[in-house]
């Protein structure tokens, strides 16, 4: 039985969590805490796995709280940058029995097409996406998108190619934001949840990867998969990524 606390329990994303917890064979949920609660309530003794489900501006906080209690945890929650994960893996250094994992993404489709276009990337001479959410998502581009750019970048290097062509000579921000040298767009709208839309072009052709999450339930087969994973205890220290866990 694997035990499970939530964090960010009463949130709409979290309550998901906890519902699919509840109800999946094999896993107890331990723990809710929320805003204003103390995370000291969470320890080894009483849970296997953290999940956290909260928001860009406290979940660092969240997750070394957590590391330093000698828990483990799968977070949800995006805005990582650089310097956040380099003190992720300086406390894991203190504590190097702790897993953590952190997921761009837990839908497989969006794991499934950031694979992909991966793979397309070296093929074609111009690339960019474009990540589509409701209007209450707190971070802009994505970090699906991010992942997905850096991921189209390195395997650009890879192949020795240059930069995307792009002869733009004023650019009042329509361009979206550029991430390695690949433009990514955010658009906001209400009626969405999560999209991505990578498109890749040649001289004649395009490819167009997409992948559309519609509910939060298509997140939860790959949450349930990363704290079977990180319960297992086969993957101390940081793991990026949920297709670490697939066979891709």
């Amino acid at each position: 039985m694997i035990r499970v606390s939530v964090v960010g329990a009463h949130g709409r994303m979290g309550g998901n969590v906890v519902k699919t917890v509840q109800g999946t064979e094999g896993m107890e949920f331990a723990k809710g805490v929320d805003a204003g609660d103390d995370l000291a309530a969470i320890t080894p003794e009483n849970t296997d796995v953290a999940v956290d489900i909260t928001v860009p501006s406290v979940t660092l906080n969240n997750v070394l709280a957590l590391i330093s209690q000698g828990v483990n945890t799968v977070v949800g929650t995006t805005g990582w940058t650089d310097d956040k994960l380099d003190k992720v893996r300086k406390a894991l250094d203190e504590h190097p029995e702790v897993s953590v994992f952190i997921a761009p993404n837990f839908a497989i489709s969006a794991v499934l097409a950031d694979h992909f276009a991966g793979i397309a990337a070296k093929y074609f001479e111009s690339a960019e996406v474009i990540e589509l959410h409701h209007p209450d998502k707190v971070d802009a581009p994505s970090g699906t998108a991010i992942h997905t750019a850096e991921g189209i970048a390195a395997a650009r290097r890879r192949a020795g190619l240059g930069e995307v062509p792009d002869n733009t000579q004023s650019d009042g921000g329509s361009r979206g934001q550029v991430i390695d040298g690949v433009h990514v767009h955010a658009v906001r709208l209400r009626g969405l949840n999560a999209h991505e839309e990578v498109l890749f072009g040649n001289a004649g052709e395009q490819l167009v990867i997409r992948a559309d999450s519609f509910d939060r339930s298509s997140f939860m087969p790959g949450v349930m998969l990363a704290v079977r994973e990180v319960a297992s205890g086969k993957h101390a220290g940081l793991t990026i990524g949920l297709d670490s866990f697939l066979d891709l």
